[in-house]
């Protein structure tokens, strides 16, 4: 099994949505990095545990715990000139853009901010990609050592 951290803005789709949804389950669409596609294509796989993280707000921070209940498939809002995420260059014979499935596992009774994990980026969280300079990724993988530290943060 692998970890993530996955990227949202609460004003586009927060825990909170995400808790409200049939099933509390969705798709994890829009993502438009290279990147943060190959991960979600080529390593996210079903089973998968991943921070939901809130970015982009005033207290940027993970708030919750997802669990990734389907594999890459195309996402279909490329496809979709309507939606903000169209792009018209991905075809559905030879997609671009994926998605996996995400249900949310719990949401952290206090969200564990951002600054509160810095404190750790020169110790413990070191190799954190969150934490380095200039990673805007939406899609990151997190090392198990990580994974555990963070969540000894919730006590």
């Amino acid at each position: 099994m692998k970890h993530w951290l996955l990227k949202s803005e609460p004003g586009t789709f927060s825990v909170d949505d995400l808790a409200a949804s049939p099933r509390q389950t969705t798709r994890w669409d829009g993502v438009r990095n290279y990147q943060a596609r190959n991960f979600i294509r080529d390593e996210m796989k079903k089973g998968d545990l991943a921070f939901f993280y809130h970015s982009s707000c005033p207290e940027p921070g993970i708030v919750g715990i997802v669990e990734i209940t389907r594999e890459a498939y195309p996402d279909e809002t490329a496809f979709d000139s309507r939606d903000e995420h169209f792009d018209p260059k991905s075809e559905r014979s030879n997609p671009r853009w994926y998605v996996v499935d995400v249900r949310l596992k719990r949401k952290l009774d206090k969200p564990l901010a951002l600054v509160k994990l810095k404190q750790y980026a020169g110790d413990r969280l070191s190799d954190l990609r969150l934490l380095k300079r200039g990673n805007r990724l939406s899609v990151i993988p997190v090392a198990s050592k990580n994974w555990r530290f963070i969540l000894s943060l919730e006590r």
